[in-house]
């Protein structure tokens, strides 16, 4: 495998905004092929995890995976293990597989803390699955909504899913009302020579709600704020368009999974238009999933991270 930290994508990216250099040098340092210690008790104390995964037809999904703190463990710190099964209709639960890429974000929104892992699946079977570390690294807790998940049960059986190539009405206003979502992209030559660079990503994304207008023909548009300059997710998108966006109801439960088509936009009126943002990300959407109350999670109320003071709103 190759020791490469960062594919074309995110170096052309990086260049793009004068951080190539620096980010070559600070790469080795942060992105680590094995967990911390930190990092395998913080996933170990948490009840759920974002999940990013790529399906057949090579569209990513962004996913949930919820049960009560200590369903992840890490046995030692090339390796975590998850003792969970995905929820009933989310994407996740027909992509998984051994040898798949995946990618787990896990979020502490009420300490703000998120640290990042990607690898490769293996040891699938009905307890769960396992995954091989390549790559173990952390963010910084910017736009971070501060609200506190508790698990309640399991999931409730029979949900109603909704599905179609369009947003419904509940699906437009879930994402006009939301504060954060979660987005998974990969980059396109996962089994070539990307090495460690290559893989499935999953990030988040906060803002003040409202933060993702929706147009008339199903076009989402959100700013990217300043952030770590490691542009995974912006890297991947350069080179390969495709992304899967997740939206939670916070409120019931309720998941949104959205299947888009990504594109950056770098200059024009309407990013001079949105304070703070440096670019904005525009998705069409291609396909949707909703489904109700499928979540096991309750959140306490929520508290505006203070970084989204310096910035605006679409109205």
């Amino acid at each position: 495998m190759s020791n490469t930290i960062w594919h074309e994508g995110e170096r052309a990216v990086q260049e793009r905004v004068g951080a190539r250099e620096r980010l070559e040098q600070l790469g080795q340092r942060v992105i680590r092929e094995a967990m911390p210690d930190q990092h395998r008790e913080f996933f170990a104390q948490l009840p759920f995890v974002i999940a990013g995964s790529v399906d057949d037809a090579g569209q990513p999904w962004a996913s949930v995976l919820a049960a009560p703190p200590g369903f992840m463990q890490s046995p030692d710190p090339q390796q975590l293990v998850l003792r969970v099964q995905s929820l009933a209709d989310d994407p996740l639960k027909q992509n998984l597989a051994d040898g798949m890429a995946i990618g787990l974000l896990g979020i502490e929104p009420h300490t703000r803390r998120r640290n990042r892992l990607n690898g490769v699946v293996h040891g699938l079977n009905e307890a769960g699955f396992s995954v091989r570390v390549t790559q173990s690294f952390g963010n910084c807790p910017k736009y971070i909504q501060a609200r506190e998940p508790m698990y309640v049960g399991d999931a409730p059986e029979g949900a109603a899913v909704t599905e179609g190539s369009q947003l419904d009405a509940a699906a437009r206003r879930l994402i006009t009302l939301a504060d954060t979502l979660f987005i998974a992209t990969a980059y396109a030559g996962i089994t070539g020579e990307a090495g460690r660079a290559g893989g499935v990503d999953v990030s988040h994304r906060g803002g003040k709600p409202g933060f993702v207008r929706v147009d008339a023909d199903d076009t989402l548009t959100m700013p990217d704020f300043f952030g770590n300059f490691f542009f995974n997710t912006l890297g991947n998108i350069a080179v390969s368009p495709r992304a899967g966006l997740l939206f939670v109801d916070f409120d019931n439960g309720d998941l949104l999974y959205l299947a888009v088509h990504a594109e950056i936009i770098w200059d024009g009126a309407e990013l001079e238009s949105f304070p703070g943002a440096l670019r904005l990300l525009r998705f069409k959407v291609m396909a949707m999933k909703r489904v109700t109350g499928s979540l096991p999670l309750r959140w306490g109320p929520a508290e505006l991270s203070p970084a989204l003071q310096a910035t605006g709103t679409w109205a």
